[in-house]
């Protein structure tokens, strides 16, 4: 018959691939946002280099056309800066969540080896009892043997 410790394995090992499992999964979401928060950084750029053409471009007169079409090009610009601030912090939340899963399965695979460990030191404590209780048997039979 196995003993508990070994019988506790087949859990230890569900609760590792869990683990693993989630931390991939975080590792994922960590990448995603890095990609939106790249793609924010890059608008950033974009917009600021904009604005430094269009203030080199001013430095005379300006059609009103010209000028129309930067306003509403910087208003667009504007949207899809906010449009992907909101996907970052999207993508924030997801890998606080994905953090927080992770941390959950860390702590359920490090209580079951915990555990484990508790399990293979009382059964070491059993045999140690055992194995004395034999000892002190083996030495009242030869006692009596002597008498």
């Amino acid at each position: 018959m196995t003993v508990r410790s070994q019988r506790l394995q087949v859990v230890l090992s569900l609760e590792e691939r869990k683990e693993q499992q989630a931390l991939d999964r975080m590792n994922d979401v960590r990448r995603q946002w890095q990609e939106e928060q790249d793609r924010l950084e890059e608008l950033q750029r974009y917009q600021l280099e904009y604005h430094q053409q269009m203030r080199e471009q001013q430095q005379g007169t300006v059609p009103v056309a010209r000028l129309q079409g930067w306003q509403n090009f910087i208003a667009r610009l504007d949207l899809l800066l906010g449009q992907q601030q909101a996907r970052v912090q999207q993508a924030e939340q997801r890998v606080e969540q994905a953090r927080q899963q992770w941390q959950q399965a860390w702590e359920r695979r490090r209580g079951m080896e915990k555990y484990i460990q508790a399990c293979r030191a009382q059964e070491q404590r059993d045999r140690d009892l055992a194995e004395q209780k034999q000892s002190d048997e083996a030495a009242a039979r030869q006692f009596s043997r002597r008498r």
